[in-house]
């Protein structure tokens, strides 16, 4: 089911699939941005209504049930800059690289409005960001995960935010990442062609789907091959949400240190998250044209696994 990213009012009608789920769950499945408390207050408040009725969080869906979501105005918090250290791979007045550490959110979001990289920037920016993307997310054109370390290129005016969207829609950008998959990659080069979206059952994971998703296409090589795990590169031609942790997963190697897509495996090494680093960027400057690469060097935690594992 495709719900809309943003809105204020919404409604749908119950599924064969949706029968008897209570309605606080089915939501929070269905509504990556509402979390399952914030519904039980849209209940309590009568926003959230089954059949123009109102109900109770425990209320079991019915099949052609009619629900009804009203948001109220959304209050957009201040964003306040922060005197973070900023890792610069590359800056110039229309753009800045930066490699962002591990446990970093990239820009603010229910939870976490300070100690991202956003806070980061507007602290060492200023007013210096482009603005296409709204208050709550300056300069940025793209991201990468919490826990993937890595480069970030973020605009600092509105034409430069323009010329790097569309070399990413243009599939244009040079983007390589290195990670550590579990198990030992038969092929030692490959490519992954699939649709992604959605996972039809988890809503907050993405899947690779028969249908219905956006394509997805990740090249990768071997780099080292260890008893256990595989040392790769992914490079995307595409960018997809969670795009290189869905592929390898696909392929029966998830990422090392992945909780969302390992299947439940247990780790060792005390690691917080994937072990996934963007490390090549490559793009058109917007105002010259050149060729600009950027190469963020491996994190400690990286070099150390990788030492490790010889």
């Amino acid at each position: 089911m495709n719900m809309p990213e943003n809105f204020s009012e919404f409604s749908f009608s119950v599924t064969e699939e949706m029968e008897a789920w209570r309605v606080d769950k089915c939501l929070n499945e269905l509504i990556d941005s509402l979390s399952r408390s914030y519904i039980q207050k849209l209940l309590s408040e009568g926003k959230i209504t089954v059949n123009g009725r109102q109900i109770k969080a425990s209320y079991r869906l019915k099949t052609d049930d009619m629900v009804q979501i009203i948001l109220p105005p959304a209050i957009t918090p201040d964003i306040v800059p922060e005197a973070i250290p900023l890792d610069i791979l590359y800056e110039d007045s229309d753009v800045i690289v930066v490699n962002k550490p591990k446990g970093m959110v990239v820009h603010p979001a229910p939870g976490h409005y300070s100690g991202t990289l956003v806070n980061a920037l507007l602290a060492h920016c200023g007013q210096e960001l482009s603005g296409i993307n709204g208050v709550l997310r300056p300069g940025i054109v793209h991201r990468i995960d919490r826990d993937t370390t890595g480069s970030v290129i973020v605009c600092k005016n509105d034409r430069a935010h323009t010329s790097i969207a569309q070399q990413l829609k243009d599939h244009t950008i040079v983007r390589k990442y290195h990670g550590i998959v579990c198990g030992n990659l038969k092929e030692e080069e490959g490519t992954i062609h699939t649709l992604i979206g959605r996972h039809p059952v988890e809503r907050k994971k993405m899947a690779v789907v028969k249908d219905g998703g956006k394509e997805a296409v990740t090249h990768y090589k071997v780099l080292k091959h260890f008893e256990k795990y595989t040392y790769i590169e992914c490079q995307l031609e595409t960018g997809r949400t969670h795009q290189i942790r869905v592929h390898m997963a696909y392929l029966g190697h998830p990422l090392l240190g992945d909780m969302v897509y390992g299947n439940g495996k247990k780790y060792p090494y005390h690691l917080e998250g994937q072990t996934l680093h963007a490390k090549i960027l490559g793009f058109q400057h917007p105002k010259t044209n050149e060729y600009i690469e950027t190469d963020a060097p491996l994190p400690e935690y990286f070099i150390r696994l990788l030492e490790h594992l010889k």
